[in-house]
């Protein structure tokens, strides 16, 4: 989904935007290959969720928004990528592009993480009908057994207000054009992706790093 249009261009040295959409990249990400100081930022920022295998050798990153309908059918592709791939590290950036609701439901999220209950809670508010907001999510975080007390203080900690400024930041550094974005090695594919187009990015990710 696509909440704020923006130009195709090219920063840090990763293609970027529209051209995303199209798979057709990975010639092109090994003629432009990503700072290692933009690498670091996307895949080992502080207070950034990580599943999967916490050493492994190649890491997706996904932008995503609790509003965004691609970001929620592509939670099961993302949980079959971490159990078919036991060396792949995955890194959520929360990027709430959809309002206030999205604001919310992402700082309840990253709260949840303090008390060990982030997969649960996205997982479940991934899959809820219907809009992502203070209710919604909520009732998420009660029916996963956060304590609420503790969850409303940390949704204005500076871990969690800064994992947000964070994405923010990395989101408009690159030109991504919206939600979900996914980035292996020095490609990245938007929008709607099945799991073949993840694993294939995966895979080809994995060969421009041994490349470098």
């Amino acid at each position: 989904m696509q909440p704020i249009g923006r130009r195709n261009l090219i920063r840090g040295g990763l293609l970027v935007a529209g051209a995303f959409a199209t798979g057709a990249l990975p010639a092109i990400a090994r003629d432009n290959p990503m700072p290692e100081d933009l690498r670091k930022a996307l895949e080992h920022a502080p207070n950034t969720p990580v599943l999967g295998n916490p050493k492994g050798d190649i890491t997706l990153t996904e932008f995503f928004d609790y509003n965004c309908p691609y970001c929620r059918t592509s939670v099961k592709d993302v949980h079959a990528l971490i159990a078919q791939d036991k060396t792949l590290r995955v890194v959520f950036h929360e990027w709430p592009v959809f309002g206030e609701g999205s604001v919310f439901s992402s700082k309840a999220s990253l709260a949840a993480l303090k008390q060990g209950k982030y997969w649960q809670f996205h997982t479940a508010l991934m899959a809820i009908d219907g809009k992502a907001d203070q209710a919604s999510a909520t009732a998420v975080a009660k029916q996963v057994g956060l304590d609420m007390e503790r969850l409303h203080a940390d949704m204005e900690s500076s871990e969690v207000l800064s994992h947000i400024d964070q994405s923010m930041l990395l989101a408009d550094h690159m030109g991504l054009t919206g939600t979900p974005t996914f980035i292996a090695g020095d490609e990245g594919l938007f929008g709607k992706q099945s799991l073949s187009q993840l694993r294939g990015l995966v895979s080809r990710g994995r060969a421009t790093l041994a490349e470098s």
